[in-house]
């Protein structure tokens, strides 16, 4: 596999990811997850269609480990949702 622009910025991704978690931060570092799925939403699908559906795969479960409490909050609610209905 060549090295494109898109796994490029994908790895760039898991370097800013890295160095913005090891800043403190006021918020629990919130705002910066916001800004990290902000910019990681754009290089998935970008990996998807240069790449193919595993890799754009892999790098959504590397993601996730990295915005962990996002994750789980979404998985909380959607919980709550599904058993209000």
């Amino acid at each position: 596999m060549t090295i494109s622009f898109p796994f490029f910025l994908a790895c760039a991704w898991f370097v800013l990811a890295a160095i913005l978690a090891a800043i403190p931060s006021n918020d629990n570092h919130w705002r910066r997850a916001y800004f990290l799925m902000a910019i990681g939403a754009p290089i998935l699908i970008w990996l998807g269609v240069v790449h193919g559906p595993w890799l754009a795969l892999l790098f959504f479960v590397a993601a996730c480990s990295f915005l962990r409490w996002p994750v789980i909050y979404l998985y909380r609610w959607f919980k709550r949702q599904v058993s209000k209905g």
